[in-house]
């Protein structure tokens, strides 16, 4: 459980972690705060987007569409490892979850089954959007992979988190698979090692 920390801290952390960024337009002021509050966070939440060719995506996910309006989530990391920041407060992107998987990250225990949706995870999750259709076929390059982690670790060595404190959208929302093509396991090893 923390304050969100600010854009500035948050662009240093990444950059420290070795995460290439890009800056889209006034990325540190877009965000859904009229909407309620953000903070205190708990956790990082990665999805992947159900698109392809990374310009179309990163103008998506910032600008959202008539029924969800954007920023769809605080970063967009592009199938060349790029991480491309297109907003920074509340995002739309995790939606309501379960309290239980809720508790879980807070207390970075084993996830539980996600069977219930009634948490504001928008309120408490960091979230980023990973370029990939999410067919199971759609590849996961190298460098996307190695940018999901280095992002997750620079947040999570930030807070003081451990890797169980990173969790895909569909171990927290019933019905949700992103991210799929991956393991959310292996993700989490992976950034464990880099923490260590």
């Amino acid at each position: 459980m923390a304050p969100p920390m600010s854009a500035a801290d948050f662009l240093d952390a990444l950059r420290g972690e070795g995460v290439t960024v890009v800056e889209v337009g006034d990325w540190r002021h877009h965000n859904r705060n009229h909407k309620g509050p953000w903070g205190p966070v708990h956790g990082v939440m990665i999805h992947h987007t159900v698109t392809q060719g990374s310009e179309h995506t990163v103008e998506l996910c910032r600008d959202g569409y008539a029924e969800l309006p954007g920023p769809l989530c605080h970063g967009v990391i592009t199938k060349d490892g790029r991480l491309h920041l297109v907003g920074y407060g509340r995002a739309n992107h995790a939606g309501l979850g379960d309290d239980d998987v809720l508790r879980a990250v807070i207390a970075e225990k084993r996830l539980p089954p996600d069977n219930e949706a009634n948490t504001d995870g928008n309120r408490h999750f960091y979230g980023f959007e990973c370029e990939n259709l999410g067919d199971g076929h759609d590849p996961w390059p190298d460098a996307q992979l190695e940018a999901i982690e280095r992002v997750s670790a620079a947040i999570c060595r930030h807070h003081g988190w451990t890797e169980r404190s990173v969790i895909g959208h569909l171990e927290w929302q019933p019905g949700k698979v992103d991210p799929r093509g991956f393991t959310m396991a292996s993700m989490r090893e992976r950034i464990g090692d880099r923490l260590r």
